[in-house]
Parts: C-alpha cells; sequence; structure tokens
C-alpha cells in the first residue's frame, strides 16, 4: 500500500496554528486566508484518517493525532528548511556584529543563532552581550551592526518587535509583602536602570516604602539575590530560575507598565549577511516573544 505525501505547505501551516494559537494568526503569518488554512488542515486530516483539532474555548487545540504529527512536522520543515539554506546560504559571506542585553543571551536566541550559522555557514556572527544603554552606544559609535533593545523606541532606527509585561519577582512561597510597618527590601540593577525607575516609581505612586536592599550590575547574582530573600525585583518573567516566581496585587504590590522591545540596525545600506541575520532575528523574536507577551511574560533587560 502506497502511504500519501504530505504537502509541506500544510505542515507548515499546522506548526503556524500550533505556535500561534488560531487560524487567523496562522493564516497571516504564512500569507494565506483561514479558509486556505481550513482547506489544508482538511486534507491533511483526509490523508492521516484522523482528527487534528479539537475546539478549546475560542482557540483550537491539537488531538493526541494532532500532537504526533505536529512533532514529526517541525522534524520535516527544519529538514526542508536546512536543504534549503545550505544552497542559498553558501553564497552570502559577510561578518556581522550583533549586541544583545544578558537576557536573551540564556534563552531562546541562542538557539536561533545557532540555526542562522548552519543555513549561512560563511557568515560570521560576532555576538556583544552587554546592558541595553552601552550596546546602542556601540551602534551609535559604529562597533555594533544589529542590537536588540529594550525601552528606545523613540529612535529613529528603533523596529518594534514586542511590547512585553514587566513582573515583581520573588522567591517561591512567598506571601503578603506590603505591610503598613515594613519597609520592602528591593533587589535592583545599579542605575541607570529602566526596570528599576519603573518599580520604585510604582512604590512610590502606591505610598509603599521601599529600600535597595541589594544593588548588582551582573544578572546572575540578581537571580541570586532575590532567592536567598535579599529582597523582590523587577523585572520580565520568562525562563525564571526554578527558585523564583512572579509576584502581584495579591501579594501587596502596585501594577507595573510593560516595555517596548526593538530591533535597531546601524545606518547605511546593509550587507547581504546583516539583512539575512536581522529577518531571522525579527522572525524568532515575533515568534517566541509574542507567544510570552500573550502569556504574560517575556525576557528582560535593563
Amino acid at each position: 500500500m502506497s502511504l500519501p505525501n504530505l504537502d509541506m505547505d500544510a505542515l507548515r501551516s499546522l506548526v503556524a496554528i500550533q505556535r500561534l494559537g488560531g487560524l487567523a494568526r496562522a493564516a497571516e503569518r504564512v500569507g494565506r486566508s483561514p479558509s486556505a488554512i481550513s482547506q489544508q488542515m482538511r486534507k491533511l486530516e483526509a490523508q492521516l484518517g484522523e482528527p487534528l483539532f479539537r475546539k478549546q474555548g475560542r482557540r483550537v487545540a491539537l488531538t493526541e493525532a494532532g500532537d504526533r504529527v505536529h512533532a514529526y512536522a517541525r522534524r520535516i520543515l527544519e529538514l526542508n528548511d536546512e536543504a534549503v539554506h545550505a544552497v542559498r546560504g553558501a553564497a552570502i559571506e559577510g561578518t556581522v556584529r550583533f549586541g544583545l542585553p544578558g537576557d536573551f543571551a540564556e534563552s531562546w536566541l541562542p538557539a536561533a543563532l545557532g540555526q542562522f550559522r548552519k543555513a549561512y555557514p560563511a557568515v560570521r556572527v560576532d555576538v556583544l552581550v552587554e546592558p541595553n544603554r552601552r550596546l546602542l552606544e556601540r551602534l551609535d559609535h559604529g562597533e555594533l551592526d544589529l542590537v536588540l533593545a529594550m525601552n528606545q523606541g523613540a529612535r529613529a532606527d528603533a523596529e518594534h518587535l514586542a511590547m512585553l509585561p514587566m513582573s515583581w519577582i520573588g522567591p517561591k512561597g512567598t506571601g503578603k509583602l506590603v505591610r503598613p510597618d515594613r519597609v520592602l527590601d528591593l533587589a535592583l540593577y545599579q542605575p541607570p536602570c529602566f526596570f528599576r525607575q519603573a518599580g520604585t516609581a510604582a512604590l512610590d505612586r502606591a505610598g509603599i516604602a521601599w529600600r535597595p536592599a541589594f544593588v548588582t550590575a551582573s544578572l546572575h547574582s540578581l537571580w541570586a539575590g532575590v532567592a536567598a530573600g535579599l529582597g523582590i525585583t523587577v523585572r520580565t518573567a520568562a525562563d525564571l530560575p526554578s527558585t523564583l516566581m512572579r509576584l502581584g496585587q495579591q501579594h501587596g504590590l502596585p501594577p507595573l507598565p510593560g516595555v517596548e522591545l526593538c530591533l535597531h540596525t546601524a545606518p547605511g545600506a546593509p550587507s547581504a549577511a546583516l539583512t539575512r541575520l536581522r529577518q531571522a532575528v525579527m522572525e524568532q523574536a515575533q515568534l517566541h516573544l509574542g507567544r510570552m507577551a500573550r502569556k504574560g511574560s517575556g525576557p528582560g533587560d535593563r
């Protein structure tokens, strides 16, 4: 018995539906109409003889069969894209100097850069991890070609990627923190720091007394200080250490604003290598950070 050849475009649509949580968003991502996506899924279901989706409120969710197909679809698409990039990418070469904040250096971005390197083996990507403000200084001085940064949406070179919510962060098991007779201990980055400013301003508006009990310039030491109970902090909440948790109004804390994430490109005509890296970072950022923003968390920076 001959087996059906699954349509690559339909598999790509299936992966998009799972990532984005619905047909409409997936249709926009893959450049098709929702009705065309629905038709693709019906054809897949007919080929496989199993329903792939079930209703979950206003969204759609994968069935058990859909989960299995989705896992294979990702592998098939990765091999397909790797083959295409291996041929096309061999003709693109050069060096791109890319700057990013420390938070992104430990989450989804290294994997994205690894995929880019496989796709474009002749492109050298020099990565620099530094604080937000220093990265933009280097971009302005011609020392970097591409920068991922927060809270600089007013710059002329800023390209919006996502609006991420800020969160209060404390040790696991934290109870109510704010009491009239108690000064709130904070773990903070050294100034200037956007998260520090936003957190302390929110406390001041709420009339909550606070003090900088633990001050550092390192993200690792910040997390360690919070985990040790030396103070709570303000960040975005993706990829938190397992010892930490998000805090909020149930702990007596005031709400916090969001923070804008943008991609900044050096002035002048970009090289082919820079154009491809910029596109790859944008796609991966919008995919991962858009999902984090919808869940109410995302990577942070100072």
